[in-house]
């Protein structure tokens, strides 16, 4: 169940089976490269300071890395996701949802203290991954640590292209590291405590699938054509 509380709104999805990993992607693994891996402070540490459009950009050279098909297609306007494809990708907001909450449905998975790199443990960067609690589904790291990115957009009606990120990070106060809390940023922004976490599993039968897990396009740019007057400061999918 998906909750919105600043629309006041709430939907079920239903979600096919999908894979999704351990723990948001390494510094070392992001940068595919052992020369530059070895100038990072913490290999270890999940990769942060990432833009949405480099986490796409990863995932696709990661699925030609093992020789399967590419989530993504990029053009000059946008990225599309095949969800017929069964390469890399980043998980939709209901996929990650699910996955963060491991079965259960409270706000987070246990105490934060013991699950979740946060502002309770005063550190001043990413941490190396794995080290606090996993959930009952054997994830670590969804809250706290650094914000992961998901495909979906944020707002559509509000944000434009803004994509959405969950889970908080290692600065985040107790009430923003939950699962229910949605943040978003433009896919060209670089902000320090942001990263991702790869997922896979085609969930369409062809290419040309209205999205899936939770997302649509047509259902996306219904929610940003507007027809009222539009409150200053909104900038719509176009």
């Amino acid at each position: 169940m998906l909750r919105d509380s600043r629309r006041n709104t709430e939907r079920r999805v239903v979600l096919q089976p999908f894979r999704i990993a351990t723990t948001p992607v390494r510094a070392g693994e992001f940068v595919f490269d052992l020369e530059n891996a070895s100038s990072l402070e913490n290999v270890e540490a999940p990769a942060s300071g990432v833009r949405w459009l480099d986490a796409v950009a990863w995932c696709n050279a990661a699925s030609e890395a093992e020789g399967i098909e590419p989530a993504y297609t990029f053009t000059d306007e946008a990225v599309r996701w095949n969800p017929a494809a069964n390469g890399f990708r980043l998980p939709t907001e209901a996929e990650w949802v699910f996955a963060s909450l491991g079965g259960g449905l409270g706000p987070r998975y246990g105490p934060l203290s013991e699950i979740a790199w946060s502002a309770l443990d005063d550190v001043g960067a990413p941490q190396t991954v794995g080290r606090k609690a996993p959930n009952d589904y054997g994830l670590f790291d969804t809250l706290g640590n650094v914000w992961e990115w998901c495909w979906d957009r944020l707002d559509p009606a509000r944000y434009g292209e803004y994509r959405l990120l969950k889970g908080g990070g290692w600065a985040d106060p107790e009430w923003s590291c939950r699962v229910g809390v949605r943040r978003g940023n433009a896919p060209d922004a670089i902000v320090e405590d942001v990263g991702f976490r790869a997922a896979r599993g085609a969930v369409a039968d062809s290419a040309g699938a209205d999205g899936g897990q939770g997302w649509s396009e047509a259902a996306d740019r219904q929610r940003a054509a507007a027809s009222h007057p539009l409150p200053l400061g909104w900038t719509p999918l176009r």
